[in-house]
């Protein structure tokens, strides 16, 4: 299997306020230049793009391709179920949406501290072992988000998780909150294969400061900026397959032409990678990925990763040289169909679900205090 995953999570869209508006028709050339090119493994999940993820895997994907030519991956996330019966409840609705008729890959999502119980009241690692022995599920792995000590725990108790997803990038591989190097290097310890996501920390490192995009560019000016943050994750001994939420054609054709032909980086470029992480380091107020796991459950309908996104644009600004940014502009523009920065009221639900463990409460009130002025 060629190491480069489609993730299903960042789809095109036809409404870019509304995640579940996916522009199905672009999806379908994406996946036909992915699969042209003899990539296979597709990676989508029950609440991706506002819940219609699966659904447009059945019509980009499975609809229009023999299911033996491709590989479909789904997850089983703790705030979906809350009895026995309910994880059944849920697969079967994602066997229904997919039309797959088996998962080659499954995993219990976003594990992390607070979730990890619930999946062992609720006996997940035993009941994804059923369905593995029913046929209905290849491959049983976990997604994860938290420190590598929880990971060694969790391997060490259920050796029989055949692989383990976790976010792994150059800009997050010395992070005190992702640990990235260190999740990566346990679970090497334990012999399991790595599935990277958030290789590119959800278009981060696709725009980087102009400093660091001309250290990587004066090394080799034909290289896209993103593909150095893809091409660091698939260098990486014992990484299966590197996902990446691609969002539009081009997107899509950059990755192919990164990954058709495969060269890991050499010691000099990861070094530059490294080089480049602090200059970023440096610059970024809100290390948000834009996942929107935070949005979903949100009392005040506030559009957090998009305020998030303005907030750190400006703070790379010289905004006392300019003074004004027409971020300020959008911002007024989204308050107009979200609630606003400040009409948090500090429920916690965005940092219960938080994978990068940010302190979302206290950076809306920056952002509030920010656009308020």
């Amino acid at each position: 299997m060629k190491k480069l995953g489609f993730g299903l999570m960042r789809l095109p869209q036809t409404d870019p306020n509304d995640p579940a508006a996916v522009d199905v028709e672009q999806v379908k050339k994406m996946v036909d230049l992915f699969m042209e090119k003899g990539f296979t493994y597709f990676d989508t999940a029950w609440m991706y793009n506002g819940f219609a993820s699966e659904s447009v895997a059945k019509e980009a994907l499975v609809d229009r391709y023999p299911r033996d030519s491709f590989t479909l991956t789904t997850k089983l996330h703790a705030g979906f179920f809350d009895s026995l019966e309910d994880r059944d409840k849920v697969f079967n609705e994602q066997l229904r949406k997919t039309g797959a008729g088996y998962f080659d890959y499954y995993l219990l999502h976003g594990i992390e501290a607070s979730m990890y119980p619930k999946y062992e009241q609720f006996d997940c690692f035993n009941w994804l072992l059923e369905k593995k022995a029913q046929g209905l599920v290849r491959h049983a792995g976990f997604s994860f988000h938290d420190t590598p000590e929880l990971l060694d725990e969790i391997l060490t108790k259920h050796p029989e998780m055949e692989f383990v997803q976790i976010q792994l990038n150059y800009l997050d591989w010395e992070s005190e909150w992702i640990r990235s190097r260190a999740c990566y290097e346990m679970a090497q310890k334990h012999g399991k294969p790595v599935i990277v996501m958030e290789p590119v920390k959800g278009g981060t490192l696709a725009k980087l400061p102009e400093a660091a995009e001309q250290l990587l560019k004066a090394h080799e000016p034909d290289m896209s900026i993103p593909s150095w943050a893809i091409r660091f994750a698939a260098s990486l001994p014992g990484v299966m397959v590197v996902l990446s939420g691609m969002s539009n054609v081009a997107q899509m054709e950059d990755n192919l032409r990164t990954m058709e032909n495969f060269q890991p980086l050499t010691e000099e470029e990861r070094s530059l990678c490294f080089q480049a992480a602090d200059i970023i380091n440096g610059k970024i107020a809100i290390p948000c990925t834009g996942c929107s796991y935070c949005t979903e459950g949100c009392p005040m309908h506030i559009a957090i990763p998009k305020y998030f996104s303005l907030y750190n644009e400006d703070m790379r600004e010289d905004l006392k040289e300019k003074g004004w940014t027409i971020n300020i502009t959008n911002y007024q523009m989204l308050h107009g169909e979200f609630g606003k920065a400040s009409d948090c009221i500090a429920c916690g639900q965005c940092e219960s679900v938080c994978p990068q463990h940010l302190p979302i409460i206290e950076n809306l009130k920056k952002v509030a205090a920010h656009y308020g002025n």
